[in-house]
């Protein structure tokens, strides 16, 4: 098998396993296919493969289902600060230097995810919602601007809502949307974006989506206490990932 078509086949089965990640838990993409591309090739390779088919697959999972209008007029506070916040921060993850603050999120991370695992769930009061959807959304907004990460808080606040796992799902494909849009805006801005890297990922875009939607699948035909304990395994695993990350 020459090199070409050795790569395109490592990164078509990887996005394969991603995009079923994702499908089943709502997320995990990034964090899978980093994991073995970055074994495999070089970060700036791993992170540009995951432009294009992060974004598509985050559209996909914000637009598909029947909760898209009313998630929007509900989350529409925490969506507008999380573009604030990435915008606002951006210039950090352009400059690098991004290990321990992403050490500290994934241990954070592992916390959240390890109580809730052995823990009743917490709620966020409705009367809350008003102030801390803002809050949240800008604190997820500046830790994606200054780390890539997309999930610390959104994802732990999105759980705390109560909504059901479709809802969920749906949920945070807008947040995840919002962030991947406003980390691009950014990373244009300051002129950070890796020249054709587009055009490497939009490679990668098919088996992503192939791969979603066997998990999608799988997803509707588990229980709604096995979708709770994917998702927390799935914010577990991603935290371990993160600390593994930032100290290597």
């Amino acid at each position: 098998m020459d090199q070409p078509l050795a790569f395109a086949a490592i990164v078509a089965a990887t996005f394969i396993v991603a995009g079923f990640v994702k499908g089943v838990a709502g997320m995990g993409l990034p964090t899978v296919a980093v994991g073995v591309l970055g074994a495999l090739f070089s970060p700036l390779t791993a992170a540009s493969l995951l432009l294009v088919p992060s974004f598509i697959t985050n559209l996909w999972q914000s637009l598909a289902g029947p909760h898209r209008q009313t998630l929007i007029g509900r989350l529409w506070p925490m969506l507008a600060a999380t573009v604030a916040g990435t915008l606002a921060a951006s210039a950090r993850l352009a400059a690098g230097g991004t290990r321990t603050a992403t050490v500290t999120l994934g241990l954070a991370l592992i916390l959240y995810a390890a109580s809730a695992l052995f823990a009743r769930p917490w709620r966020v009061p409705a009367r809350a919602e008003r102030w801390l959807a803002p809050l949240a959304g800008f604190v997820t907004g500046v830790v994606a601007g200054a780390t890539g990460v997309l999930v610390v808080p959104a994802a732990p606040y999105l759980q705390a809502l109560g909504l059901d796992r479709e809802a969920l799902v749906q949920a945070l494909g807008l947040s995840f949307t919002a962030s991947t849009l406003a980390l691009g805006a950014g990373l244009v801005l300051h002129g950070a974006l890796p020249a054709g890297a587009v055009g490497t990922s939009a490679l990668a875009v098919l088996p992503a989506l192939a791969g979603m939607g066997v998990g999608q699948a799988v997803r509707s035909r588990i229980s709604a206490t096995a979708f709770r304990q994917w998702f927390l395994l799935c914010l577990l695993l991603l935290g371990l990932a993160m600390v593994a990350h930032g100290q290597s």
